[in-house]
C-alpha cells in the first residue's frame, strides 16, 4: 500500500523549471500522441537514446514509466496537452521529476492495456525515438466487426425497403378517393397488420457468398509518407479515398470492404496483411500517392507482386521505399520479426500473382479513363505489403503527388469521386468476371 501511495504521489510532482534547464545531454525534441481504437502510440523524440522501464498499477489501472537522463523541461510537460477527450486508452497523463536523474510520467489509463515499449534508431527527419503502444488486453476481431458492421447495413436497408413497401400498399389500398369520416373509437380495426414473411432457405441459397475487399491506405502516424509542394500529406490523401472507395463498394451487392486503418496511426506492413488474412479477404488493395526526385513526374500505376525481380528500374525504386515504411513508423521489430517469418517470407504463390495481375489490369484500365498513367502496364516487384500467400494483392499510386498539378488534383473533391470510382468498376468488373470460390471464412 505505501509503494502504491509513493507512486501515486510521484505521478503528480511537477518541478517547475525553465526552458533551458535540461540536464544530463539528454534533449526532447517532441512528444507526440496518436490515438486510434487498435492502440494508442506515445512517442517521445530525443537528441540522443533514451533509456526507459515501465509498470503497470492497478485500482486504478495506470502505466508508470520512469526514464532516465533527464530533468523535467517544457517539453515534457506538452505531452500531457497531447492527450486527447476521445482517446480510448489513456485518460489523463501526469508528469513529475521523481528523482534528480529521473522524470515519471505516469498514464492514467481507461481500460487495462498491454504496453509494448521499444526504441528507434534515427531514420528520416526523425531522431532517437522511445516509443510505447498500449494495446487492449482482448484484441478486437475484424472479422466479427465486419459481420457486424454488415449486419446492421442489411437491417438499414430493409427497413428502408420495408417503409418504401408499405407506403406503396398503403396507396393501393387507398385509391384517392373522398376522404371519410373516421370511425367511432370503439369501433374495432377493420384489418390486422401481417407480420413479414420470414426469409426461406431457398432465397439464403439464392444469395452470392459475401466477398470481402481489404482496402489499405498507405503509412499513418507517424510515417506522413510522401509530400506534396503545398505540404499536402500523403497518408491524409489515401486515407480519404479509402474511405470513399469502402462506402462505394459496400453499396456493391454480396460485396463488402474493410481497412487496415480508419484513423491517421501507424500500421506495420506484416499487420496490414494479416488483417486482410484475419478477415479472409478475397483482395488486398493498397492506396499510396507517391513521389519523385524530379517534380514533372506524373501519371498512376498500379503494381503487383514479382516472385523474379523487379519488371523496371522505376519498379525495384518505388519497392525499396516502400519498404521502408516500417523503419519511418517505427515498427515493433521484435514482434514485427516473428509474423514476418511466420507469415509472409517466400510464401507467395505463382497462382496469387496471376491473379494479382489480372486485377491490377482490370484497375488500371479504368483509372486511365480519369487521368494520366505513368506506365500503361501492371509493374511488379518485392513489395512486402504485396506478400499474402492466398490473396490477390496490388498497390495503387494514384498520382505523384510531389508533381504541382497533381497534387492540385488529389486535393480536388470532384477529381477524388472520379478515382474512387474508377477503382470501384475495375474492382467490381474484376469479380464478375472472376467470382472467388467458395471458401471458410476465419472464425
Amino acid at each position: 500500500m505505501k509503494r502504491r501511495t509513493a507512486l501515486w504521489q510521484a505521478g503528480g510532482l511537477v518541478l517547475l523549471l525553465g526552458r533551458t534547464q535540461i540536464a544530463f545531454g539528454a534533449t526532447i525534441v517532441g512528444v507526440r500522441v496518436w490515438p486510434a481504437d487498435e492502440y494508442t502510440r506515445v512517442t517521445i523524440e530525443s537528441d540522443t537514446a533514451l533509456a526507459a522501464s515501465h509498470q503497470l498499477v492497478a485500482d486504478p489501472p495506470r502505466l508508470v514509466v520512469d526514464i532516465d537522463g533527464l530533468t523535467l523541461d517544457d517539453a515534457l510537460r506538452d505531452l500531457v496537452g497531447k492527450v486527447r477527450p476521445d482517446d480510448p486508452f489513456i485518460a489523463s497523463v501526469r508528469v513529475g521529476q521523481y528523482l534528480p536523474r529521473v522524470v515519471r510520467l505516469v498514464l492514467d489509463l481507461k481500460q487495462p492495456v498491454a504496453p509494448q515499449q521499444f526504441t528507434l534508431a534515427p531514420v528520416a527527419a526523425y531522431r532517437n525515438r522511445l516509443v510505447f503502444d498500449l494495446y487492449p488486453k482482448v484484441a478486437a476481431d475484424p472479422l466479427l466487426a465486419l459481420i457486424r458492421d454488415k449486419q446492421s447495413a442489411d437491417a438499414a436497408a430493409a427497413r428502408a425497403i420495408n417503409d418504401a413497401l408499405g407506403e406503396l400498399i398503403a396507396r393501393v389500398d387507398k385509391p384517392d378517393l373522398p376522404e371519410l369520416p373516421a370511425p367511432a373509437a370503439s369501433s374495432p380495426p377493420t384489418t390486422t397488420p401481417r407480420p413479414p414473411a420470414p426469409v426461406t432457405a431457398e432465397q439464403r441459397r439464392s444469395f452470392e457468398r459475401l466477398i470481402i475487399v481489404a482496402l489499405d491506405p498507405g503509412h499513418g502516424g507517424e510515417d506522413p509518407g510522401a509530400l506534396g509542394p503545398t505540404g499536402l500529406r500523403e497518408k491524409d490523401v489515401v486515407l480519404a479515398i479509402a474511405r470513399q472507395l469502402r462506402q462505394q463498394l459496400n453499396a456493391v451487392p454480396g460485396l463488402r470492404a474493410m481497412l487496415t486503418r480508419d484513423a491517421d496511426f501507424f500500421v506495420p506492413l506484416y499487420e496490414r496483411v494479416r488483417k486482410a488474412r484475419q478477415v479472409g479477404a478475397d483482395l488486398f488493395v493498397s492506396i499510396h500517392a507517391d513521389a519523385f526526385v524530379r517534380p514533372e513526374a506524373r501519371g498512376a500505376s498500379v503494381f503487383a507482386l514479382s516472385s523474379s525481380g523487379a519488371s523496371s528500374a522505376t519498379a525495384r525504386w518505388m519497392a525499396k521505399k516502400e519498404n521502408a515504411a516500417d523503419l519511418i513508423g517505427g515498427a515493433n521489430v521484435a514482434v514485427a520479426d516473428a509474423q514476418v517469418m511466420r507469415t509472409l517470407l517466400d510464401m507467395s504463390t505463382h497462382a496469387q500473382i496471376q491473379d494479382s495481375l489480372e486485377i491490377g489490369r482490370e484497375v488500371l484500365k479504368h483509372i486511365g479513363r480519369v487521368g494520366r498513367l505513368h506506365n500503361g502496364r501492371v509493374e511488379q516487384a518485392g513489395f512486402a505489403v504485396l506478400k499474402a500467400p492466398d490473396i490477390p494483392s496490388i498497390l495503387v499510386e494514384t498520382a505523384f503527388i510531389s508533381n504541382p498539378q497533381e497534387e492540385a488534383l488529389l486535393k480536388d473533391a470532384a477529381y477524388q469521386r472520379k478515382l474512387v470510382a474508377a477503382l470501384e468498376s475495375g474492382i467490381r468488373r474484376y469479380f464478375q468476371r472472376n467470382p472467388p470460390r467458395a471458401v471458410t471464412r476465419p472464425t
